[in-house]
Order: structure tokens, then sequence, then C-alpha cells
């Protein structure tokens, strides 16, 4: 007994292969170097005929050379944990700490009732002591409709829970576990049971109630809870409504088993126009102080709305870390991955993060920890309030008494409220030392960057079966705007007093800290990218070779690193689970990115610098769309369809190098030589070939589709008209 006490919960193992990795890493640091050396040698004397353009060149070439220098941060020292549940449970079943588990929401339309509940009776429904268990729902829109939602569903888990635990089910959301058994042979028998019926019934209920936007005058008579939205004025305009629906320290709070119920509150806090409400993360800080009140769980852990537990094992996952007795001490909070259960096979709008998640934060592991990305995440408590790490730090967790259950949770709801109130937070630390941070679209990366500053390391955990599953966008503009506000979020904190280029040097590890910089700088990634996007081709409009002959030696490592990178990229995206379409695709989305969402962020955030716009909207991601948009995203017809600016600058781009392709076909056709052309350009005519087909799509939107997903014709011929006027006077400008 002495010598298992001492074995880890987990182990850490290092990626294989990383010696040869870092041999192939520096040979194309050496193409890189011999890249810049040709810019440099051949630069064009002052007054010479093109030097601008190939100082542009040279600028663009240095930008990509270091931001890839930055990426290797992610793969220099890749880790890989696994845990030992059955020692967990062994040692200490009888002595787990209270979970506080977070599900926040922020519209009913966009996020529906019924998605969202399904969520929290996945995370009602874990593998753990019910009586440790504490559900907390945030609704920001203070929505009658969601509560509703949530007290079908806290009866509803009355059968939910016991039918989880009494067939072990997986996954434990309702809606995904119904949808896996409709096409099995089991599928049969399991409509037989009650408990489909039920669920039936209460998603009819739910849903009518949503449809005709009221409830009817028996159900605000069967709750008192609805009462108080008697003062409601608006969603932007309201007292704080706190209702507890469960109490699991109420000995009567049980399941159709007679087993105990976990806490299920609802909390929908005080928003008034005067007072800023930090979105999110106003509203995260607002839970974290009325839980400590009812539950006061030692670990939280925050999941948005749409993303269900799809493994009922993750807590005791990720308190293999936490209570591990030689290194649980030093970790403040535990990140699962991102994944998605609405992905096509060929990853249309790259919306998987597949490298990310299988590499990049592996990578991130290895030098102190992942970033924290807002959900699928598990924290300790004190950590969350602003504690900081010491060495002498115990790793003890404080067992709720009998005696500090004395008082009812129900007592507590109208003493709680202030606790959610707009005033509570002034001339306190909320929003800066304690709790998440404000003045951020991705308060989640500045709230985990400060933590580790505070000596805290982090633990990046990637189980085979996914702990999370949620909704990923399906149309191209959703993506897009997503990508904006994450680029946008992360170059403000590249900026401000938390950059992890000097407010995190020399508190957490080079490696970290690279990491962190290569994501601040996502959004800076634009300009070099519409650079090399637009220049060389229509350079080859005029003849002009920007790159250096076939028959030169430079042309060698321009045509190795460009080989090289391309090749280890498809390489990585398979063995990350990945198709070779869906590779593609990730190149497409990767340009898309850096020439609309990265550019359009990068002007907002400069312009918010010099202190031109002031605002920084929290964009909440569509996770409905309708049948025939999910229609067309089912088989991989990728939607337009809306009006935007980022959509003209696309198509923008992709007309240009249409156009450029054709004049120099015309050329070729009418009097160039084939030959010198291959000689002189052909690492400019691949480039422009490569753009245009991986903009073949977007062609097809603009002139050959015409169902509803097609480019709008204002976006069309908008963007013509620009493409034609910069292809005109680039032609006969001298």
């Amino acid at each position: 007994m002495g010598d298992d006490r001492y074995r880890p919960l987990f182990e850490t193992k290092r990626a294989k292969g990383t010696a040869l990795y870092r041999v192939f890493a520096g040979s194309i640091f050496i193409g890189i170097c011999l890249i810049w050396a040709f810019r440099v040698k051949h630069l064009p004397r002052e007054g010479e005929d093109g030097r601008w353009v190939w100082i542009g060149l040279l600028a663009a070439e240095l930008w990509f050379g270091f931001y890839w220098f930055l990426t290797q941060a992610h793969r220099w020292n890749q880790v890989y944990r696994r845990t030992f549940k059955d020692r967990l449970s062994q040692r200490y079943e009888n002595e787990l700490p209270g979970v506080d588990i977070f599900v926040c929401t922020a519209d009913p339309v966009i996020e529906p009732p019924m998605m969202v509940i399904n969520t929290v009776l996945s995370v009602m429904a874990y593998d753990y002591p019910p009586e440790k268990l504490s559900v907390y729902l945030s609704d920001d829109a203070g929505s009658h409709l969601t509560f509703y939602a949530l007290s079908e569903a806290s009866q509803f888990a009355k059968h939910w829970i016991p039918f989880c635990k009494k067939f072990n089910v997986e996954p434990r959301s309702p809606a995904a576990f119904f949808d896996s058994i409709s096409n099995s042979q089991d599928s049969k028998q399991a409509k037989e049971l009650a408990i489909i019926k039920l669920y039936e019934d209460m998603k009819d209920r739910i849903e009518n109630a949503a449809k005709i936007g009221r409830l009817p005058e028996e159900v605000h008579l069967r709750h008192k809870g609805f009462s108080q939205w008697d003062s409601y004025s608006s969603r932007n305009d309201h007292n704080t409504i706190l209702q507890i629906l469960i109490d699991g320290k109420d000995p009567n709070a049980k399941d159709m088993e007679g087993c105990a119920l976990p806490t299920l509150v609802y909390l929908a806090r005080e928003k008034r126009p005067k007072y800023p409400h930090n979105f999110k993360a106003g509203a995260m800080n607002a839970l974290i102080r009325v839980s400590s009140e009812i539950s006061n769980g030692q670990i939280i852990l925050n999941v948005d709305c749409d993303m269900y537990a799809n493994n009922s094992v993750a807590v005791r996952d990720a308190l293999c870390f936490f209570m591990d007795e030689k290194k649980g001490h030093e970790i403040a909070y535990v990140q699962f991955p991102q994944n998605f259960g609405n992905i096509t096979k060929n990853e249309l709008y790259s919306s998987s993060m597949r490298v990310i998640s299988q590499v990049e934060f592996h990578g991130l592991d290895g030098y102190g920890g992942p970033l924290y990305v807002g959900t699928g995440c598990f924290h300790r408590r004190d950590t969350l309030c602003g504690r900081k790490f010491s060495r002498e730090t115990k790793n003890e967790f404080r067992i709720a008494t009998d005696r500090e259950r004395e008082e009812k949770a129900h007592a507590l709801e109208d003493k709680l409220k202030v606790l959610a109130n707009c005033a509570y937070e002034e001339n306190t630390e909320w929003g800066n030392e304690m709790g998440l941070k404000y003045g951020c679209p991705v308060e989640d990366v500045i709230t985990g960057l400060s933590i580790q500053c505070q000596g805290w390391k982090s633990v990046y955990f990637n189980p085979e079966r996914k702990a999370f599953l949620g909704v990923a966008p399906t149309t191209l503009a959703q993506t897009l705007v997503q990508h904006k506000r994450w680029s946008e979020g992360d170059f403000q904190i590249l900026l401000s007093k938390y950059s992890p280029a000097w407010y995190a040097n020399g508190k957490i590890s080079l490696g970290l800290q690279l990491g962190y910089c290569c994501y601040c700088l996502w959004a800076s990634n634009c300009l070099a990218a519409l650079y090399y996007s637009i220049i060389p081709s229509l350079y080859l409009l005029r003849g002009i070779s920007l790159f250096p002959e076939c028959s030169s030696p430079w042309f060698l490592p321009f045509a190795f690193v460009a080989i090289s990178k391309l090749a280890y990229s498809l390489a990585e995206f398979l063995w990350s689970g990945g198709t070779v379409l869906g590779w593609w695709n990730d190149q497409r989305i990767w340009l898309y990115k850096r020439t609309s969402s990265y550019l359009l962020a990068f002007i907002d955030t400069i312009a918010k610098t010099l202190g031109l716009n002031s605002d920084s909207a929290f964009v909440i991601t569509t996770k409905v769309s309708d049948q025939e948009v999910y229609n067309r995203y089912g088989k991989e017809i990728m939607e337009f369809g809306a009006s935007s600016p980022m959509f003209t600058a696309l198509a923008t781009i992709a007309l240009i190098n249409l156009v450029c392709l054709a004049g120099l076909m015309k050329n070729v056709a009418m009097e160039e030589s084939i030959a010198r052309i291959y000689e002189t350009m052909l690492l400019q005519v691949v480039l422009c070939v490569m753009l245009v087909l991986i903009n073949w799509p977007l062609y097809q939107g603009l002139f050959l589709r015409k169902d509803n997903g097609k480019m709008p014709n204002s976006i069309a011929i908008k963007s013509i008209v620009l493409a034609l006027s910069v292809c005109t006077c680039f032609t006969f400008w001298t």
C-alpha cells in the first residue's frame, strides 16, 4: 500500500522522431536563409526599375521565415499524456473534490435552448459522485425560454442520469446518443424505451414554446422561478435572476432510482445599459462568485453551450493531473481539445483545427502547458481567483463537512443575487487580478497567460475518446467572422501590457513564449500573404520575373523550401487523421483567413490602438443553419450567400490571379516563347496557377452556381470591376 501511494496518476512521454524533425527543420532554415541572401544579393540599385517591388518581396519573405521560426515552438518538444484513473479511484474515491461546471449561453436564437440543455444534461450525467457535482447555466440573454428549457431538463434528468449509469451510455447528450443509435441494429429496441418518449415529449414542449416565443400561463404558475421575469425589461436591462432548480444538498433531491442528483442552478446576471457587461468574461466571473457560496467546488469546468460531454470519465482524467502527489500542486488548469461533431469528411472550412489539437498544443505542453481556449478546461478555483503559485503549496483538497451543508441552498437565492449585480465589481480587482480578464475579445487566452505568468503550469490532455464535441461553423462567413474575432483578440494581447513578448518574458519558458507569439501574430500574417498573392501574378502580365531562373543555383532553395513545407504540411495533416482533400481545403482556408479575416482584424486593432475605433464586440458564432444551407454543407459545397467585405476582398484577389493567368496564356499564344517563360518565370507561373486552382470554389460561386449559396451579384460585380481596374492600370503603368 505504501509503494502504491507514490505511483503517479499520469505519465508523460516525449514524441518520437523529434531528432529527425530537428534535422529536417534545420535544412528548411538553411533554405530560408539562402532565399533571403538571394533577395539581398540581387536587390536592384537605387533608381532601377522594380527596386521597391523587390524590397516588398524581401520583407514578405523575411516575415514568412520569421513566422515559420515561431511555429517551431509547436513542434520542437511535443509531449503526450496518459492518465491512470484506476489508481485515482483506489486512493481517492472517498476524497474526490467538488466540481462546479459552468455552461454559458448568450442568445436563444443562435444557441437554441434544446442544444443548451443537451449540453447541461451531458455534464450532469458524468461518471462522478453526484453530490460533488454542481452545474451552473449562465444565460446572458436572460431568456425565459432558456429557463423553461432548463426547468424541463431538471425533471428529465431524474430519468436520464440513472439510465446513463445503468446502461453505461456514451455520449451522454440525449440528442447525440439517440442519433448514434438511430441507424444501429438496436434502434428498434431503443425506440421502445420510455426514455426516448420522455425526451421527445420534452423536446416538443420546448420547441413549441420557442416557436411561438412565449410560454403558456400554466407553465408560469407551475414554477415560482418565472415570477423573476415580472420586472424584466429587455436582455440588456433586467435584474439578477437566480434560481436553484435542483439542490444537491437537499436529501429529497433524488432521481428515479433514489440516488442523489447534482445541483443545478440558473443564473442571468443583472444587465443595465450604463454598465459594461464584459461579455463572456463577465458572465464567468459572476458564476465564480455565486457558485462559491452555493457549492464552492475546488475544481471548475467551463464549456460552451454547444460543447456537450462526449466522454463520461473526463472529470476523472482531469483529476489525475490535479491530484498527483508529486506534480499535481503545480497544475492550474487542464485543457482538453476543441472537437466538433458536425465536421464534413474533407473539412470544407478547416474547422476541426486538426493540426492545432493533434500537433501544436502537444508542443506547447512540452514547454509548460497550452493556452486556455475558453471551453473544455478544468481549473483550480483558487487560481482563477488570483492565487499565485508557491513551491510550498500543498496539494490539498478540502472535503465539505456536514456543518458546511447546514444552510439550505434555496435560502441563498435572494442573498446571493447581489454577487451578480452590475455594481458589485466596482472598485474591486475582478476582471483584473481576480477572475477572467476584461477588455479583450479572447478573454480566455489572456487569462491563461496571466495564470502561467504567476508560476503555474497547465496540461494538455487529448484522450482517445474525445472529451467534448461542439458545433463547427457551416458557412464561410461564420468561419471568417470567428477567425477575425480570434485573431483580433490575440493581436490586441500582443499590443497590450499582457503581451507574451514582454509581460511573459522570464516568467514562462522561451518555447511557450514563442508559442503564444505565434497565435498573437495571426493577424500580422495578412500583409505578407496579401502581397505574395497579388504582386507576383501582376508582374506576369508585364513578363517581368521576380524569382530566380530555372538554370540558376538560386532556384534550388526556393523549390526546396516550397516543396518541403507543402510535403511536410500534407504528411502532418494526414498523420493527424485528415484526408488529402481535407488538406487542400485547409490550404484554401489558410489563404482566405490571411487575406480577409486577418486583414480586417489587423486594421481594426491598429485603429483601436490609435484611438480611431473603441469597439471590441464579442461576436457569437451561429450554432444553427437553415436546412438548405446545411444540405449544401453536407455535400461540401462552399456557402457564400450573404454579402460581406471579406468576400469582396477574396473575390477580387481570386479574379486578379485569374486575369493574370489568362493574360499570360494570351501572350504565349500570340508571341511569347514557352521555353523563355519556363526558364525565367516558372516559380511565378506555378504560384499563380496554384492560387487559381485553390480559388476554384470561389469562381464557381461567382460564375457557375445558381443556388442561393452563390456569391451575391453585388459582390460579383464589385470584385470584377476592382480586379479589371487593378490589372488594367498595372499593365499600362510605367
